[in-house]
């Protein structure tokens, strides 16, 4: 049966002990059920069953959702799983290493590594916080200041009195923006104004000339 190494131990994955269970224990039966269920916990316990309908080997697991990279979205397959590999171990097969599958290993070395992660922690907005962030937004500053706001744990005022000086400061860039073109569109049409001056001063000395 195949087996492959973890941390330099042997283990056999589920399903190499479920296709030796299907070929070797044919008129055998391997059931699960689940014992519990919730939003984010499952029990699943798994029996296997001899041509008689007699219960000769159980196995039971235990899955939290999201505490593991695989629970993040398959929290109950895997319970499945983990049960299933239990209750065929304790049948026998393939446990002279170790009675614990691959896949159980692989699941706890991530809930591990998960939980070797720091863990973010918000902070209240304080007060000076606050207002050096009202501060930054009116000298234009406002992309710094919206990451800044993910950092901490806002109220509701803090929030709204924040969005609106954001969302003011993008009208009052947008009123400069449009005074900006006005006064080109000005300057334009004095240019324009005095080059036509300049060509009728130009023709009335013409005209004074040949008088």
């Amino acid at each position: 049966m195949k087996s492959i190494k973890i941390h330099g131990k042997d283990y056999v994955e589920v399903k190499e002990r479920v296709k030796y269970f299907r070929k070797n224990y044919k008129d055998y039966a391997l059931t699960s059920d689940i014992i519990e269920l919730t939003e984010d916990r499952c029990v699943i316990k798994s029996t296997v069953f001899d041509l008689n309908g007699r219960a000769i080997s159980t196995g039971i697991a235990y899955e939290i959702k999201g505490s593991s990279h695989i629970n993040k979205t398959s929290f109950i397959e895997n319970c499945e799983t983990s049960a299933n590999g239990r209750a065929l171990a304790n049948l026998g097969i393939m446990i002279d290493d170790n009675i614990a599958s691959a896949d159980e290993v692989r699941t706890a070395i991530d809930v591990q590594e998960n939980m070797k992660k720091p863990k973010v922690v918000k902070n209240k907005l304080s007060k000076d916080k606050f207002d050096a962030m009202k501060k930054a937004i009116k000298e234009g500053k406002k992309d710094i200041v919206k990451k800044k706001m993910l950092n901490y744990i806002l109220t509701k005022k803090q929030e709204t009195v924040l969005n609106g000086l954001l969302e003011e400061n993008i009208t009052t860039v947008t009123n400069i923006m449009e005074k900006l073109d006005n006064t080109i569109a000005d300057y334009h049409d004095v240019e324009l104004y005095e080059m036509q001056q300049a060509g009728m001063n130009k023709l009335k000395t013409r005209i004074n000339k040949n008088k």
